[in-house]
């Protein structure tokens, strides 16, 4: 049976499946001319491929080199890099018993491609090489060295391998760092060595706790042969110091993908350029993170140990995974390395204005030193680590270290925004199915952060550099109420409070009444300096001296009363005080000056109510408010204390100066 027009008929005489008739389709003449005129043939090549695995080969083109070739270094130039950039990194992880490092290959085990077989396969064709003496079962296998990864890689990594990792909806990397949510500043130790013990501050109040260079080369050993033993490692070579003059060198070797981008977001990135000449790194960091320090070694009372050693520019990570171990302890370093250049490391903010006006911040936690040096008419230079040098200054660090507790898109919108792809977030809890971050959830620690390239700031200036500071602003929380909002500084003032790092936390007592505390923290970062806190302080007030730089010191707490009966300085003020030392216009204000602490504040700031910028005038108590700021003198005066036996210059003239700019009563 045909239709009228043909197009298809019933063939009785060709049976299909079950009996049934086959239907069988025609085309007329005019109907095949139609459609070479109006049909587009959307088909595309097969792929060129005959398997499965030949087509994923052909997703992912080779990388070119590392560097860029130039004509003059010939066909093996590449090869014979890679080869030295291999040899670097085996010399790295050599242990200190056996004569050379361990077999080292590029690439990720899971390529089974990429694995020499020893037997069928020369050293050179895959740039290893291996020790001749003491054959062990670590001598017969390759370590397979994962080298500079790209934030893809890395994500791919820790995903596949590591338990606790997840891609955010914002498209960030969420991690957990184990057991340890947080610094662990009793188990960092520093060998003390015939020059360590008179360079580094030891003794009350110092960090520095120390250790014999024996205990901590059997540290070391056991933290390199725990990373040589695993199949793969993490190798970052990265700089820190934006200065290119005086930029230091670091290796981290780490077990976790979760170390390597945090470290590639926190130093600076090299250019392919820069790696080509890398070389020997100025300092190699051993992170071997779950992995446990021996509880019998001498000086270990944990199964945690942060070691240093500024001879061998070494340090080396047990038992713990958090990552700000690697960041502090890298600053640590620069507090040593750097004041012996003459330049000045500093636990501070720094932001530059329009016309080149640099303010740096210096304050504890809370006090509002992110806030505060985050602003959209300025350029952010850095948010925590900085030097200054002759060249003026520079930021340490290549990205951001931000806390996330009760992060908000409106009150942070930085940092907010900075959390996308490549960012890690450590210790966050999000929701299972969305993956939608929840920052006011504390079920994992209160301390949560996201670690990103300082890139992801908008008006952040690239390269981290500037002139010379104009000001240097001491944040302070009063709790206690009794600090001006804003004070002008002298140079000896400048240097007591920042030996004194003040602030006044809210804690709780026993029977729930908060009450004000006060806390001190030399230099706004004792737990990170490894000088006396003097020598700091006399290298700022020479640099201040020396480039016309003022000092301010900037209550951003209680008004009106200590907490609970006065009221928390309103921050759209702080901002008024911090603008008007940006643009100069507080140098030309009238001041007077306070009782005790000797501070000289201004009579009047735009934008700022008069009455709030003399303390004494806001408490209705004048009693209360004398008895508050003679107990606030007198723990200022209680915590110098420990400073007092340290001498500054031949004839102790500067201690002297320091003391008596400090509370006089």
């Amino acid at each position: 049976m045909a239709t009228e027009n043909g197009e298809f008929s019933f063939n009785s005489s060709v049976r299909g499946r079950n009996g049934l008739p086959k239907i069988q389709t025609h085309k007329k003449a005019e109907d095949v001319e139609t459609d070479k005129e109006i049909c587009h043939d959307d088909s595309a090549q097969p792929v060129k491929a005959q398997t499965l695995d030949e087509l994923h080969s052909l997703q992912k083109k080779k990388s070119a080199p590392t560097t860029p070739l130039t004509a003059t270094q010939g066909p093996f130039a590449e090869e014979d890099r890679q080869k030295q950039q291999l040899q670097s990194i085996s010399a790295s992880l050599a242990s200190l018993t056996r004569e050379t490092g361990p077999k080292v290959v590029k690439g990720d085990p899971a390529r089974t491609a990429e694995t020499p077989r020893v037997s069928a396969v020369s050293h050179q064709q895959h740039h290893h090489f291996s020790p001749t003496l003491n054959i062990s079962d670590s001598a017969l296998k390759f370590t397979h060295i994962l080298y500079n990864l790209s934030p893809a890689e890395l994500y791919e990594q820790a995903i596949k391998y590591e338990k606790g990792s997840f891609i955010t909806s914002s498209g960030a990397l969420a991690t957990l760092s184990g057991a340890k949510t947080g610094r662990s500043p009793r188990d960092k130790r520093v060998v003390k060595d015939e020059t360590t013990a008179d360079d580094l501050w030891w003794g009350k109040g110092s960090p520095n706790i120390e250790m014999d260079e024996h205990t901590f080369l059997v540290n070391r050993e056991r933290a390199v042969d725990y990373l040589c033993s695993l199949e793969k490692v993490f190798v970052n070579d990265q700089f820190l110091n934006w200065d290119p003059e005086h930029r230091i060198k670091v290796r981290i070797v780490s077990a976790r993908a979760y170390h390597s981008l945090f470290m590639h977001n926190m130093c600076i990135r090299p250019t392919p350029e820069e790696l080509e000449n890398f070389g020997t790194p100025d300092f190699t960091i051993y992170n071997a993170g779950q992995f446990p320090c021996n509880r019998y070694t001498h000086y270990m009372t944990s199964s945690t140990s942060i070691d240093l050693n500024l001879a061998r520019r070494e340090m080396v990570i047990l038992g713990t995974q958090y990552a700000g171990e690697m960041k502090k302890g890298l600053f640590g370093v620069m507090h040593y390395l750097m004041p012996k250049r003459q330049i000045l490391s500093l636990h501070s903010g720094c932001n530059m204005g329009k016309d080149g006006d640099v303010a740096l911040f210096f304050g504890l936690s809370g006090t509002g030193k992110t806030t505060l040096s985050t602003d959209h008419n300025r350029y952010l230079i850095g948010d925590d680590e900085h030097c200054w040098s002759d060249n003026g200054v520079s930021n340490i660090e290549g990205g951001c270290y931000a806390k996330c507790v009760d992060l908000s898109r409106e009150k942070e919108p930085d940092i907010w925004n900075a959390i996308k792809f490549g960012t890690v977030l450590e210790n966050v809890v999000f929701d299972e199915h969305t993956r939608e971050v929840d920052y006011s959830d504390k079920s994992v620690t209160e301390n949560t952060r996201a670690a990103y390239p300082i890139e992801f700031i908008p008006n952040a200036k690239i390269p981290c550099v500037g002139p010379h500071p104009k000001n240097v602003i001491l944040l302070a929380c009063d709790a206690f109420g009794v600090l001006p909002p804003v004070s002008k500084l002298s140079l000896p003032q400048t240097m007591y409070h920042f030996i004194s790092g003040y602030t006044a936390l809210v804690a709780g007592t026993e029977d729930g009444i908060k009450e004000p505390t006060a806390t001190f923290s030399a230099c706004f970062g004792a737990a990170f300096i490894m000088l006396h806190p003097t020598k700091y302080a006399a290298m700022l007030a020479e640099k201040m001296q020396k480039h016309g730089a003022t000092g301010w010191l900037v209550n951003t707490g209680w008004s009106g009363g200590s907490y609970g009966s006065g009221s928390r300085i309103k921050l759209a003020y702080t901002r008024k005080i911090i603008d008007a030392i940006h643009s100069g216009a507080l140098l030309e204000a009238n001041y007077t000056k306070t009782e005790i602490f000797g501070l000289e504040i201004p009579t009047e700031i735009e934008g700022v109510p008069s009455e709030i910028l003399d303390p004494a005038n806001t408490w209705s108590d004048k009693n209360a408010y004398k008895d508050t700021l003679l107990k606030l003198g007198g723990l200022f005066k209680k915590n110098f204390e420990v400073f007092l036996n340290y001498k500054i210059g031949a004839d102790n003239n500067l201690t002297e100066e320091i003391l008596a700019a400090g509370p006089n009563f």
